[in-house]
């Protein structure tokens, strides 16, 4: 957005009725200055993305936009009520605010002219990122991997809860071959294509370290650059990963860790608070439209008329290699975290103690919810039910499985809230408890591999 538009903007806004006063504008820089807002985000999103495995186990009818090809629309199935079911969304915030809390930093000290600082800082970044995803997924793994062993998840492998069933690993036949499979399972999930079997939803850790390794490298190769050439140069990145991202197993990666850096961007600039004056009017609509767009099915899309019509523009304007399913969700995604920066109340409103909370576990309930929900939650549920006999086909073949049936709304109704509470306090003793030892070993190998200990030298000096 150029000068001059933003300039005629709030030249409009001061002419109206609607012109802030000294405390509103003082109040709007507070908020502009403040990037805590990324941690409610990153916690909502959390919680969606456990929402949506708990959508796919028990409420998979939310998946589809209608009933059927000539259907009605059920209440969950309508655009916005159906992002409890639309964990690609989510997944996409996550990616964009990473490329725009590890930017955050580097741009605002090149901007202040501190050009070695930044890439000090960039150094030791990218080394500790590594460590702060690799060490808390490996710890999580291994408790998913003990537990299985003793056959915590053969009630969740048992039952008709889908995601439950089909994320559930079986017991390895021997210890030996138990060591092996956990070996194999921390290796999977910083693979292609492999998945951890233990904890499915650490799919998405190889593309969040992925997009942080875009970034630094970004970064470094435009830390001389002015604002104004850097923004150009992740503007042609954006567009030209559209095209390559494919290749790299996911295309979504590189247009939202490049969409983080240019809001990085916007946020160090003057622009967004020009634009505060405004905000009251251009944000919700905006918003409407990005959770709009965040809902779109990934499949049966033609059977609802809203989602037929995203369809219809996606084979107009979608670059070639465009995934269908994740393209609208990662645009709305974009759209929602550009809101947020030009907008002062939506930052505030997203820096809500209780958001800020969300934001602190968020980590730890994206690594722990799977193994709670195979496990506790399972247990919970099936407790009072019995094997039953179900008919499942296989093209034209059937056959009968034995299977717990789901459980009526009474049942949910009394352990979903006391499976919450024990969730909630496990991420939250996790956070407080087991991350900073994470902390630690990490800064450990920081000061041992940057050369910050003091050890002996390989060979003695000589002093003549």
């Amino acid at each position: 957005m150029s000068s001059a538009t933003v300039g005629l903007l709030t030249s409009y806004a001061e002419k109206t009725r609607w012109t802030p006063t000294q405390a509103s504008r003082d109040a709007n820089r507070k908020a502009l200055q403040d990037s805590s807002w990324a941690d409610g985000l990153r916690g909502i999103a959390a919680v969606f993305v456990m929402f949506s495995h708990m959508t796919l186990a028990f409420a998979r009818y939310i998946v589809r936009p209608a009933d059927g090809q000539d259907g009605s629309s059920q209440w969950m199935q309508r655009p916005i009520l159906r992002l409890v079911g639309q964990g690609p969304a989510w997944v996409a915030c996550f990616i964009i605010l990473s490329g725009f809390v590890n930017s955050l930093k580097p741009i605002k000290l090149v901007r202040q002219g501190n050009i070695e600082t930044a890439l000090s800082n960039l150094a030791v970044s990218s080394f500790r990122r590594s460590f702060r995803l690799f060490l808390p997924a490996a710890a999580a793994t291994i408790i998913s991997w003990f537990i299985c062993q003793f056959g915590a998840y053969e009630t969740a492998k048992n039952s008709d809860a889908y995601w439950l069933q089909i994320t559930s690993p079986e017991i390895s036949p021997s210890w030996g071959q138990a060591i092996i499979d956990l070996i194999y399972a921390i290796r999977n999930t910083w693979l292609y294509n492999p998945e951890n079997p233990y904890d499915q939803p650490q799919w998405a850790l190889i593309y969040l370290l992925q997009g942080s390794m875009f970034v630094f490298m970004a970064l470094l190769a435009t830390v001389n650059l002015t604002p104004r050439f850097r923004v150009m140069t992740m503007m042609i990145c954006w567009f030209w990963s559209w095209n390559w991202g494919i290749r790299i197993g996911d295309p979504m990666v590189g247009v939202s860790c490049f969409l983080g850096i240019l809001l990085s961007e916007l946020n160090n600039s003057e622009y967004p608070l020009r634009l505060s004056p405004l905000s009251p009017f251009f944000a919700p609509p905006m918003v409407l439209i990005a959770l709009v767009l965040m809902s779109f099915p990934s499949e049966f899309q033609p059977w609802a008329q809203w989602s037929n019509f995203l369809l219809e523009w996606f084979h107009k304007v979608s670059p070639q290699n465009a995934e269908l399913s994740r393209f609208w969700p990662t645009i709305g995604a974009q759209l929602l975290c550009l809101t947020v920066v030009l907008s002062p109340h939506m930052r505030r409103g997203l820096s809500h103690p209780w958001l800020l909370w969300l934001g602190k576990v968020s980590f730890p309930l994206y690594l722990l919810h799977g193994s709670f929900m195979r496990s506790l939650l399972s247990w919970l549920l099936f407790a009072r039910e019995h094997l039953v006999e179900f008919e499942e086909h296989n093209g034209d073949q059937s056959y009968i499985v034995m299977k717990y049936p789901l459980p009526g709304y009474t049942t949910f109704i009394i352990v979903m809230p006391v499976f919450f509470v024990i969730l909630f306090t496990a991420t939250h003793v996790w956070a407080m408890k087991v991350e900073p030892q994470f902390g630690l070993i990490t800064k450990k190998a920081e000061d041992l591999m940057f050369g910050k200990q003091e050890r002996p030298t390989a060979l003695p000096v000589r002093h003549d």
